[in-house]
C-alpha cells in the first residue's frame, strides 16, 4: 500500500502529533479557545474537525456568542438530539449545543477524549446539554435511548486486521480491518428517533470501495450529501459526508476487510 492511503503514513501523522514542541494546552478554532490533553486527536494538526463543523453547518456556530438556527443545507445538523461518536476534544459536541441541539451524547474508547470533551463543555458553558462518556462505539450508550442525529467523524484510514494499535492516539487515525466501520454501519440506524439521520464522515485516505461493499453486506446503502476537496501536504485529499441508509433487510457484516 502506497501513497495517500497507505496506514503507515498515518501512524507517523498520529506520532507528530504527539511530540511536537509546539503541542499547545489550548488551541483557537472557528474563534473560540479548546482545552487540549495529551493522548487526545489535536484538531489543530488536520483539517478534519474543520471540515466536519463545515458538513455539519457549525463552523460559524463554533464561533459566535449565541446559538443560529438549521440552516437547511444539505448534511447540516438538525436541532433535537445528537449521538457522536468519537468526540476526541468535543469541538464538534460543543458546537452542536451551541448551535442549539438540546441534547449531545459524546462518546470516547480513549478515556482522555471524554475528559477533555467535558473540560470544552464546562468552558463554554453547555456541561448540562452535553454527556461525555467512556464507550467503544455503542458498547456503553444506555439501552433504548434515540437520537434525531448520529455522526461519526471517523478513523477513515484501513489498517491492516492483524495490525494492534499501540496508543490511544493511534485509534484516531486508524481502523484496523474495518472492524470498527462495520459495527458502526451496522448499529447506527437502529439508534435513531423517526426521522433521525446517520452521518459519516470519511475521505479519501481511506479506502472508499471497501467501505461500501462492507455497507451493502451490512444492507446498507451510502449517499454522498457533502463533498470537498483539500490539499493535506502533498497530497489532494477528498472528504465526504456520508449519509447511512437502511437498505432492505440488514444481513451480518464481515468481520473485517482483508
Amino acid at each position: 500500500m502506497t501513497g495517500v492511503r497507505d496506514y503507515r503514513l498515518s501512524l507517523e501523522r498520529s506520532r507528530q502529533a504527539l511530540v511536537r514542541e509546539d503541542r499547545p494546552a489550548v488551541f483557537t478554532m472557528c474563534g473560540r479557545e479548546w482545552d487540549l490533553l495529551p493522548e487526545v486527536f489535536a484538531p489543530i494538526y488536520s483539517p478534519a474537525t474543520g471540515i466536519a463543523l463545515d458538513f455539519l453547518g457549525l463552523a460559524e456556530t463554533s464561533g459566535e456568542a449565541g446559538p443560529r438556527g438549521y440552516s437547511g443545507a444539505p448534511g447540516a445538523l438538525r436541532p433535537g438530539s445528537l449521538l457522536e461518536m468519537g468526540s476526541g476534544t468535543g469541538v464538534v459536541a460543543v458546537a452542536a449545543a451551541l448551535s442549539g441541539c438540546a441534547r449531545v451524547v459524546a462518546a470516547d474508547i480513549n478515556p482522555a477524549a471524554v475528559l477533555n470533551t467535558s473540560m470544552n463543555a464546562a468552558r463554554h458553558g453547555v456541561s448540562g446539554r452535553v454527556r461525555a462518556f467512556h464507550s467503544d462505539l455503542f458498547d456503553q450508550l444506555d439501552p433504548g435511548e434515540r437520537f434525531d442525529t448520529v455522526f461519526w467523524s471517523s478513523n477513515y484510514v484501513l489498517a491492516p486486521v492483524e495490525y494492534q494499535p499501540r496508543t490511544m492516539h493511534e485509534r484516531a487515525y486508524v481502523d484496523p480491518g474495518y472492524a470498527a466501520h462495520r459495527r458502526f454501519l451496522e448499529g447506527a440506524p437502529g439508534l435513531l428517533a423517526p426521522g433521525g439521520t446517520v452521518l459519516l464522515h470519511f475521505s479519501s485516505r481511506g479506502d472508499v470501495p471497501a467501505l461500501h461493499r462492507i455497507a451493502g453486506r451490512c444492507g446498507r446503502r451510502l449517499d454522498v450529501v457533502r463533498r470537498t476537496v483539500v490539499r493535506e501536504g502533498e497530497h489532494e485529499v477528498e472528504h465526504m459526508l456520508l449519509e447511512v441508509i437502511p437498505a432492505g433487510d440488514s444481513a451480518r457484516c464481515p468481520e473485517v476487510v482483508r
